[in-house]
């Protein structure tokens, strides 16, 4: 039976917790797991004062200002989303039990190859209590348990939570499980776990990224930091940019697949740099540019960029712009530059177009779209549990086929080697 989640345990116990309770979930039938998630939706919705509460809790305390504090903000709209996104997850097929290859050897032996839960899936991520919800929900569909180690400023909001998911009943003991995020005693717990935690996760700067890749005992997915590019070609519609570079740095400029860059071939530079730095700096963006940029935006306060702003992350409304010769060298500078999240070209070349989606080395590489989309939601996969962006296991969204593995059922007649 589930029980009210409380910080008193410890972080071995809570593992342990965990560990056992991957064994249940990993038997549940599809029709209990979407049972325990639309109750764990309607759960949500029911207790949305109290939700607020807490988090107005947290909102008081954090010292967080801009898109940091947007990202913490919880309103009825947004329970209200995180509960739909519940149902949606409900509403997706269940990749547990499903048979990847089947085939039958000369000898008689049958060979199935079927997915398989994870097991125990940890997760670092900073102060946004939705990803509590989604992330939690996204395992329990593949039959894995949670170990949730979210950022201290989300503390209470993230507490309330996960004792609502926790006491929907028929969630068992263990399942979700919250760490306690006052210290990071318990991240490094967590990460060499190894044994009881089955894959970490992390989510969010650069920062955090690195230090459990280069830490971490537990095999670890690499999601979240987004230093992403749009290129406009000589072809491109200047419109249809337009369009795409506001929309991909202002819709929400605080998450990992807002552009951080502009690359402008040389050749509509004249026409296209001061036209897009007028727009974000009406906008509220502050524009960094390169030589050329600067001499093409005369009379506009573009700031000198420096080496570093090719490599930076900026999470606000803050864009930096470079003129480039042609594709090639916008490949080459996406590729030197990128953390390999998101990039869009803009062009009505078909051919610059597909050297670029080939060319360029990212998780998500886009044709006349805002990198906006790379998103769990938007590609049609429910919610995600982040955007990897390495190569092994998953890259790119992941949802619930990333979060099973495989195993090989054997099935004979008495065969002997």
């Amino acid at each position: 039976m589930a029980t009210t989640v409380t910080n008193t345990a410890s972080t071995q116990e809570k593992l342990l917790r965990a560990h056992e309770a991957a064994a249940t979930l990993a038997l549940l039938s599809t029709e209990k797991k979407n049972s325990l998630l639309l109750a764990i939706a309607d759960a949500i919705e029911a207790n949305t004062k109290s939700i607020l509460t807490a988090n107005a809790e947290d909102l008081q305390s954090s010292g967080l200002e801009g898109a940091m504090r947007d990202r913490l903000l919880l309103t009825p709209a947004r329970i209200q989303e995180m509960a739909r996104g519940v149902r949606d997850v409900a509403a997706l097929p269940d990749p547990i039990g499903e048979t990847l290859a089947e085939w039958t050897r000369p000898n008689g032996l049958r060979i199935c190859k079927v997915r398989v839960p994870l097991g125990v899936v940890g997760i670092i991520y900073e102060s946004r209590p939705n990803v509590t919800v989604d992330t939690a929900v996204m395992a329990l569909k593949a039959g894995n348990a949670i170990a949730l180690r979210g950022g201290k400023e989300a503390a209470h909001s993230n507490q309330r939570l996960v004792e609502i998911l926790a006491a929907v009943p028929g969630v068992p003991e263990g399942a979700i499980e919250l760490l306690d995020s006052s210290t990071r005693q318990s991240v490094q717990e967590l990460i060499k776990a190894r044994g009881l935690v089955d894959v970490i996760i992390p989510r969010g700067g650069a920062g955090l990224i690195s230090f459990v890749t280069e830490n971490s005992t537990v095999p670890v997915i690499e999601t979240g930091a987004g230093n992403c590019h749009v290129f406009v070609d000589e072809s491109a519609d200047f419109e249809m940019a337009d369009r795409i570079v506001i929309n991909a740095k202002t819709q929400r400029p605080s998450v990992c697949n807002s552009a951080e860059k502009v690359l402008v071939h040389e050749r509509v530079a004249g026409k296209y740099v001061p036209r897009i730095v007028k727009k974000l700096i009406d906008a509220g963006v502050e524009v960094r540019g390169d030589g050329k940029s600067r001499s093409l935006a005369v009379g506009l306060n573009v700031v000198p960029a420096v080496e570093q702003d090719w490599h930076e992350e900026y999470l606000r409304l803050c864009m930096a712009i470079r003129v480039v010769a042609n594709v090639d060298e916008a490949i080459a500078h996406i590729n030197r530059y990128s953390t390999k999240n998101s990039e869009a070209i803009v062009t009505r070349d078909e051919a610059n177009a597909r050297k670029f989606l080939r060319g360029v080395d990212s998780a998500a590489v886009y044709w006349n779209a805002s990198t906006r989309f790379t998103d769990g939601g938007e590609f049609g996969f429910g919610a995600e549990m982040g955007i990897s962006t390495q190569k092994l296991h998953c890259r790119g969204p992941f949802a619930l086929a990333e979060l099973t593995s495989s195993k090989y059922e054997i099935l004979g007649t008495g065969q002997v080697r």
